[in-house]
């Protein structure tokens, strides 16, 4: 999408089932396990643009040694510091002779990251700092194995201080941070209370010390564990952790918000936020990646078994749109399939906004995660154009008027034109991105392909979505009317984004929506400006509501007008500030083909305003009331 928001994060886990002996013989090194992680992060480093950080658990380490270790590292270029730091260490211990590639032994002894368990987390960070302490994993350390905790999620809680609020109750003094710490804190409070429960039973017994470990670890329950923490959980999560005796979890929330799936074969079991990415890493078919299913976890013993656990109830199925199909690989085939049905879907509202003129049209995308649908669009407009002609020809032939003239019309005029038209810098939009003043500069970011669009034709271009419109209206717009079009039409494969997201995409604040600012100039401008005020003294007295009886009352204000009007004015507020002075239109999805197209993705609440878990009303309501008191803050 053009709108610099926020992205989500990314999760990776490998773990090992055969003795590294075994990826030593059958694939020539011990380091597979370490590899395999970092090629399934790199597959998914679209999600990770500000940090990133690995986790490993080595099995059945004698006392003395190490079996638990941590790397993180900020910055786009994280993920590649990180393994050529460690990749350095590993080469400088083969060197020393302290590591022998060939004996994978000594490689689990002497290399941090030579273990049979391995967790990876690419941030996109979408709120408070910025620095090496909110990279995942989370670790939490004890002498104790079964007590030590790495976890590492794509997720956004939207009730972080009712959950430091149960630690503060329970007596513990907890850092108001992050969400994830707030979740870290609550999963090792019910981590160590199921381990002292049973060490105090063995102690009572009389069980020596030294056999304490194993029984622990074998007796520990994760499932129960993840059940007691989770309680008061609200949001949408995909969460994954380890624990230093070698259990392994991965857990959904109950709508299936985040999205997580999981290879399971006789030598790996994986987990990643996109499919196509464990495909391409583990040579795998489609049918061989599950998607954990919402409100349930998959838990790897440390002994190797795999069983799936109930953890919550489910609910309704809402997998996030956004997170689908905006922030995941196009590679994957049913992403793809749904790509370019929402391309599709935009051709009858195109062809009636250009009056079926396709001879005097271009048509092309915004880059890049755009061009999928763009494919889609054309597409359809060529099955639209052949309808056209097999009904002229058909009719031509009943009245027999069928000649060379027709036949030279119908098959070589009026076919969709397809061009690359704009262009984008992806290294001048990192560089601007640094400091936000920098309007002038950001102009710059996207370029167009001169002598492609003639003078006075129509150009349709497509986007996957529109959010605040800023770059369409400071930079997109303005290089593309370098060529004087008559018409430029803006498409967007998304429906219009009214509302907040409070899952993780970075979208809290109502009034820097491009629809939002569209519906409250017509309110203005209408004579409508009371039901304003009306709304902000409704949303404050959600706020003093329990949450499950919270509703929406933001959306009688778009009530008030038709798609089609607030359309229209959001053309008018992003209309370019040059010497252009031809037509501009809007395009939006609609919420039904959005939905066709996308079967399996019905997330929707950005567009519609029904979220799907009750923290999402007290975010609207937070969302309104800090826009009419005009506070630049979050919403949760």
């Amino acid at each position: 999408m053009s709108d610099p928001i926020k992205h989500e994060c990314g999760i990776a886990v490998v773990r090992l089932l055969k003795p590294l002996e075994y990826y030593e013989h059958k694939y020539g090194t011990p380091l597979y396990g370490f590899n395999q992680l970092f090629l399934l992060m790199e597959k998914q480093h679209n999600r990770g643009q500000d940090g990133a950080g690995i986790g490993c658990v080595k099995l059945n380490v004698p006392a003395g040694e190490s079996f638990m270790a941590r790397d993180r590292a900020l910055g786009s270029g994280a993920l590649t510091e990180m393994f050529s730091r460690q990749l350095a260490d590993y080469e400088e211990k083969v060197r020393e002779g302290k590591i022998f590639p060939e004996i994978p032994a000594t490689v689990k002894e002497n290399f941090n990251f030579g273990g049979e368990l391995l967790i990876g987390h690419l941030r996109y960070g979408t709120s408070g700092n910025y620095d090496l302490s909110t990279c995942h994993p989370f670790a939490r350390k004890s002498i104790w194995p079964t007590r030590n905790l790495m976890i590492a999620g794509n997720f956004s809680i939207t009730n972080p201080g009712e959950l430091n609020e149960i630690l503060v109750n329970r007596g513990a003094h907890p850092v108001f941070s992050t969400d994830t710490q707030s979740l870290l804190e609550e999963l090792g409070f019910w981590l160590d209370d199921a381990h002292t429960t049973i060490f105090r039973e063995l102690r009572d017994k009389g069980v020596p010390g030294r056999e304490m470990p194993e029984i622990i670890s074998r007796r520990i329950d994760l499932a129960d564990v993840l059940r007691k923490a989770s309680v008061k959980w609200d949001g949408g999560f995909a969460l994954c952790g380890v624990t230093g005796n070698g259990d392994m979890f991965a857990m959904r929330d109950p709508n299936g918000i985040r999205p997580c799936f999981i290879l399971r074969t006789d030598e790996v079991v994986a987990v990643a936020s996109e499919r196509a990415a464990l495909m391409t890493i583990f040579n795998a078919e489609e049918s061989q990646v599950e998607e954990l299913t919402p409100g349930s976890a998959m838990i790897v013993e440390n002994h190797g078994e795999t069983r799936f656990e109930k953890i919550f109830e489910p609910g309704e199925k809402t997998h996030c749109t956004f997170e689908r199909l905006y922030f995941s690989r196009g590679n994957d085939v049913a992403i793809y399939r749904e790509r370019k049905a929402l391309g599709a879907a935009l051709v009858p509202q195109i062809l009636e906004e250009i009056d079926h003129d396709l001879a005097n049209t271009v048509f092309s995308f915004i880059p890049n995660t755009a061009e999928t649908a763009y494919y889609g669009m054309m597409a359809e407009l060529r099955v639209s154009r052949r309808r056209e002609v097999r009904e002229e020809l058909l009719a031509a032939v009943k009245n027999g008027t069928v000649d060379e003239a027709l036949i030279e019309r119908l098959i070589m005029g009026n076919w969709p034109r397809g061009e690359k038209v704009a262009h984008k810098d992806i290294k001048l939009r990192t560089f601007i991105s640094q400091e936000k003043t920098r309007n002038r500069l950001a102009s710059h970011v996207y370029d167009i392909s001169y002598g492609v669009v003639r003078e006075g034709e129509n150009l349709v271009i497509i986007d996957d979505s529109i959010v605040r419109g800023t770059t369409l209206r400071e930079s997109i717009l303005k290089i593309l009317s370098r060529p004087n079009p008559k018409k430029i039409i803006v498409c967007s494969s998304a429906p219009q984004v009214r509302y907040p997201d409070c899952y993780g995409i970075d979208m809290s604040e109502l009034g820097k929506f491009l629809a939002f600012q569209a519906a409250v100039q017509l309110c203005q401008q209408s004579g409508k400006g009371d039901i304003l005020r009306e709304v902000y003294a409704d949303c404050v007295r959600e706020l003093e509501k329990p949450e499950p009886d919270m509703v929406n009352h933001v959306g009688r204000i778009y009530a008030q007008f038709s798609d089609e009007e607030i359309s229209r004015k959001c053309a008018e507020l992003v209309y370019p500030d040059c010497d252009w002075h031809g037509e501009l239109v809007l395009i939006y999805q609609t919420i039904d083909n959005l939905l066709k197209a996308c079967p399996g993705s019905a997330g929707a609440w950005y567009f519609t305003g029904n979220y799907p878990t009750r923290g999402g009303f007290r975010a609207l309501n937070r969302a309104y009331v800090n826009f009419y008191e005009n506070r630049a803050a979050r919403a949760y």
